[in-house]
């Protein structure tokens, strides 16, 4: 293995990370003089932070400058994916640590951020996407912290791999490797021949869609801070807000059904909108995961609607309207549904209370996920789609054996050797789930948690969607775990994220073998 290629390329990671960690610092400078004192640390730590990337990345940039760009390999590939989310999110830690640890005791007391593993939880939990927050007082952060912590999100949506091989050609016909590694989906194959120009032009679709959101956000009345980092939030598919009451804070139908608008499309498959800008209509509207996609959304609204109408509910704001009516109670529904199936992890509802119907949709929908080549989380809509025709066909091969029938997804045939990897995969999250179900509960003093709790929280994290059930619900966080629960949960993220088998394969000793 190339380990000199794989350091200079993370360097350059690093580099990218704390360029873009500079846009929330400058934010903060400009506000500097009619800034608080926290706030004024939290431009420092940001500062502080910054350097600490930058001559780390240049480090590690001259360590591996003599390695061959030519020879980057599967396994380099995969390497040094797994090592940019692993150590990128320490980097985007240290801003956080960094303003905790500047502080006078006295003003700071418990603040989580006091613990380095929290904040590598609160920066995995953005470069991952997953909006799973231990912040209990989130108004009271200093607005430069908030705008980075929306930025890891921004970066994670598409990558900051994808992002890596758009921007620095550098990697060569290395650059494919990393972009069939990271991005995220059963069907890798790129919406242009050249790998680069993939990734360029899906970046220029998702500007284009955060510029939009912004705009709409801002014309809802949402202040322009909040709009972009609530953009960044959605687009990301991740979920991190700048008010405690998360998207209910607002309380308003049009800014709810813009986030709405927004978490659809960005739960969709990035190629569907390069075909739409070619005008292959036929194309788009065939794709059988796309119809699957909006089906499930549809009775998964319809079914929780007619669960709460006529229902108590509590907004996230803790106000409370004693009989739900049924426009509310689609509005409601279908915030929710959105926001769990394409993993983005908003609330407008404390869905915790809703009975158990409602809820039990909830959680089916947090494995079922967004499409692939989108932004979001889960098992995603196709393997699902995949699994069921598979299972369909191996139960009438029970009663009729002698038929045989060929698995088909739209006008494609589903070969053996991707039945078996999806179901291989479906399975393999089924069990890192259990496994961190019960590590959770293991972990945590006996009598604190329920499964529930341990459940959900293994679920939310590992299929990257933030709230769960129990003591980690819509209203709740998860700064009263652990540390070591924190670490768990942290690596149920970056797995769920890079698709289980990119973090996986760095256990097996053959893989760094150099046969």
């Amino acid at each position: 293995m190339n380990i000199r290629i794989v350091i200079r390329q993370l360097g350059l990671v690093l580099i990218v990370l704390s360029f873009f960690m500079g846009g929330a610092a400058l934010w903060g400078g400009a506000h500097w003089f009619s800034s608080t004192e926290l706030d004024q640390m939290a431009t420092l730590a940001l500062v502080t932070a910054i350097a600490i990337g930058a001559i780390s990345g240049l480090v590690f940039w001259l360590m591996g400058r003599q390695g061959g760009i030519e020879v980057l390999g599967r396994r380099e590939a995969l390497l040094l994916v797994a090592l940019s989310w692993l150590i990128g999110a320490a980097l985007s830690a240290l801003p956080f640590y960094y303003w905790a640890m500047m502080q006078n005791q006295k003003i700071v007391g418990d603040h989580p951020f006091t613990s380095f593993i929290s904040c590598y939880f609160e920066a995995m939990s953005g470069l991952t996407t997953t909006g799973a927050t231990v912040l209990s007082h989130i108004e009271v952060i200093p607005h430069s912290l908030l705008l980075w912590r929306a930025t890891t999100h921004w970066l994670g949506g598409l990558g900051i791999v994808v992002l890596f091989v758009a921007v620095l050609p550098t990697l060569g016909v290395g650059g494919k490797k990393l972009f069939q590694v990271e991005s995220p989906g059963p069907q890798k194959q790129g919406v242009r021949p050249r790998i680069k120009e993939t990734a360029r032009v899906l970046w220029l679709i998702y500007l284009l869609l955060t510029l939009t959101e912004i705009f709409a956000l801002g014309i809802c009345g949402v202040n322009w801070f909040d709009a972009v980092c609530h953009t960044f939030a959605t687009l990301a598919t991740g979920g991190f807000s700048t008010m405690n009451a998360s998207i209910g804070h607002y309380n308003s139908w049009a800014v709810d059904m813009v986030i709405i608008l927004f978490m659809v499309l960005a739960g969709l498959n990035f190629g569907l909108y390069y075909q739409l800008a070619r005008r292959r209509f036929d194309i788009v509207r065939r794709d059988p995961e796309m119809r699957a996609y909006f089906t499930i959304i549809l009775v998964a609204t319809l079914i929780i609607t007619a669960s709460i109408v006529g229902q108590r509910l509590t907004n996230t704001s803790g106000e409370v309207t004693e009989s739900l009516g049924l426009a509310d109670a689609a509005r409601y529904s279908l915030f929710q549904v959105v926001s769990i199936q394409t993993t983005t992890g908003f609330c407008t509802a404390d869905f915790n209370l809703w009975h158990f119907l409602p809820k039990a949709v909830l959680v089916i929908l947090m494995f079922v996920g967004a499409s692939a080549g989108s932004t979001g989380g889960g098992i995603k809509v196709v393997r699902v789609l995949v699994a069921f025709k598979v299972i369909v066909s191996e139960v009438e091969r029970v009663f009729r054996p002698r038929v045989v029938r060929t698995v088909k997804l739209g006008r494609s045939v589903i070969d053996p050797e991707l039945r078996l990897s999806v179901l291989v995969y479906v399975l393999g999250i089924l069990l890192l789930f259990g496994l961190g179900a019960v590590a959770i509960m293991f972990i945590e003093p006996a009598g604190t948690i329920t499964f529930t709790t341990a459940a959900t929280a293994s679920a939310a994290t590992l299929n990257n969607i933030g709230p769960g059930l129990g003591r980690v619900g819509a209203v709740e966080n998860y700064g009263f775990f652990s540390p070591l629960s924190k670490l768990v949960m942290s690596m149920l993220m970056v797995l769920g994220r890079l698709e289980v088998y990119a973090i996986l394969v760095l256990v097996f000793p053959r893989f760094w073998r150099s046969d």
